[in-house]
């Protein structure tokens, strides 16, 4: 395997949290465990096989732990891991930027709707 050489921190956080979903996932998965149809249900133009996609990479970096329950049917719940804690704070500034800007656009007269404001 070739090594991998970044110039930045930040090219780091980019290439594992990076993307248009990934940072998406994480913010809802800050609210609490989330079973995959109460992630496409809060991410409606995900499509299924990109969430299973980011669901499995996320797991893969240790960002987010996948619980399986032994039961009839079975039930998969998606967790921030300990180590996806750590991104918490970040997580909560890109989350209450976003909400700030939103609001500086619809001052604008942008035509924006943000349907969930950050808590």
């Amino acid at each position: 395997m070739a090594q991998k050489v970044y110039n930045i921190g930040v090219e780091v956080t980019m290439d594992t949290i990076g993307g248009k979903w990934k940072p998406i996932i994480l913010c809802n998965l800050r609210h609490g465990d989330k079973r995959p149809s109460e992630l496409q249900h809060l991410i409606p133009n995900i499509s299924q096989k990109m969430l299973t996609q980011e669901l499995k990479e996320l797991t893969r970096d240790n960002i987010v732990d996948r619980t399986v329950y032994n039961q009839v049917p079975p039930k998969v719940v998606y967790s921030l891991s300990d180590y996806g804690q750590s991104l918490s704070t970040i997580l909560h500034e890109l989350c209450t930027w976003g909400t700030m800007h939103a609001h500086t656009l619809e001052d604008e007269g942008r035509d924006i709707v943000l349907l969930q404001e950050e808590r």
